[in-house]
């Protein structure tokens, strides 16, 4: 298949991201584009986000958007009138919604009051995912974070009442002095709320953060590795008797309620990226948007506001498709990748594949290959036998 007939193929993206890069403080891990919101131009930031928007859709009209995802940052940071302008130019730009459309928000515990949860749900936001990280109040102090449990529960419940139900939180894992007991106890607590979906993350000490700095003064307590394999199995065996699903790699869900606008990145499908630093991947080239304010807001008066655009090439391509593909709890679908590529998945891959079926950290399907019990705890290490695995002309 030519590169074109797979443009041809994709047809205009279904997914939407949107970056809204403030915060009320940085997180001492946080290695992400934003900006702590004193002083900051937002409302500059808004209209160029609405530039962006209509440069976007005259060059790459959108069809029926599926899913909407807002990231950041915390854009539960806006006021409820900037809020309400945000999401006026989203459905003006986008306005052709699925009528299932999953409309999520990042949001921080103690940034949602009632009237900004009444702006966001009249906006069309049905999914609400606050990052919770954990529930005992030292911790957070611990890694930067502004809110305490109080915090949470208080959110939670003004969410409801605004009649936002599908709700998501955050935990992380590997904090610095976190236990494990500390863990299944935030796990006890996160179980109470009984809500549709929770994410897990491991902490990562990213360069550019405070965190990083006091790491390399061998200044951060962070849990010996094998506690914190122990806390990826307690996660993993606590999420499964409590009757969620693991459908990706960090990700638990209960039947139906998956993030379906992540599942577009792990199966390597088209989605806009608007915002300061936000990457998108449209009729396979990736772009990578300008990151500060005031220049993302200055280029965007001249058009499209990018630092970077480049084409992808057909084997990296491929090679993109199985990296996030076996993220998911599924696996990597051959017949999805044969209407991608118009190749065997089996063919193509058959060295990486051949290896990591026999170090028992592959296993088959039905329609393709999934991570083994051992393999999901292991994952880098066989994403990593699929970069530059094939040489293909592009």
């Amino acid at each position: 298949m030519t590169l074109a007939a797979h443009n041809q193929k994709t047809g205009a993206p279904q997914a939407v991201y949107l970056h809204i890069p403030f915060c009320t403080n940085k997180c001492f891990y946080c290695d992400f584009n934003s900006y702590v919101l004193k002083d900051q131009p937002v409302m500059q930031y808004l209209e160029a986000l609405e530039r962006e928007m209509e440069h976007t859709v005259k060059a790459n009209p959108p069809g029926e958007i599926k899913t909407i995802f807002v990231g950041g940052g915390t854009p539960t940071a806006l006021k409820p009138d900037e809020m309400a302008y945000f999401l006026r130019s989203v459905k003006t730009y986008f306005p052709n919604w699925a009528d299932d459309i999953e409309f999520s928000m990042e949001a921080n515990p103690g940034t949602t009051d009632a009237e900004k949860l009444a702006a966001m749900k009249e906006g069309g936001v049905n999914r609400v995912s606050f990052g919770v990280q954990a529930f005992q109040n030292d911790l957070l102090t611990g890694i930067g974070r502004i809110h305490n449990t109080d915090d949470v529960y208080r959110s939670l419940d003004n969410a409801r009442k605004a009649g936002l139900d599908n709700l998501s939180i955050d935990l992380m894992f590997g904090l610095p002095n976190q236990t494990v007991e500390m863990l299944n106890e935030s796990i006890d607590k996160a179980l109470e709320l009984d809500l549709k979906h929770y994410s897990i993350y491991s902490l990562k000490v990213e360069e550019n953060t405070l965190f990083h700095t006091l790491y390399q003064k061998n200044q951060l307590p962070l849990p010996h590795e094998d506690d914190e394999l122990q806390m990826y199995l307690l996660l993993m065996k606590r999420m499964k008797e409590a009757g969620y699903e693991q459908y990706e790699i960090s990700n638990f869900a209960k039947p139906g309620f998956e993030s379906r606008h992540n599942i577009t990145y792990w199966r390597n499908e088209d989605y806009y990226g608007l915002g300061a630093g936000a990457h998108g991947y449209v009729g396979r080239e990736r772009h990578m948007n300008i990151k500060g304010i005031n220049p993302y807001v200055e280029a965007s008066r001249a058009g499209l506001p990018r630092l970077d655009h480049f084409e992808i090439g057909r084997a990296e391509a491929m090679e993109d498709y199985l990296m996030v593909g076996l993220r998911m709890l599924e696996g990597a679908s051959s017949s999805r990748f044969h209407n991608q590529f118009g190749e065997s998945m089996e063919d193509v891959f058959a060295k990486p594949l051949g290896k990591m079926l026999h170090a028992g950290l592959l296993e088959r399907t039905a329609d393709g290959f999934k991570l083994s019990e051992q393999g999901i705890l292991f994952g880098n290490d066989v994403f990593a036998e699929f970069i530059g695995s094939i040489s293909l002309n592009s």
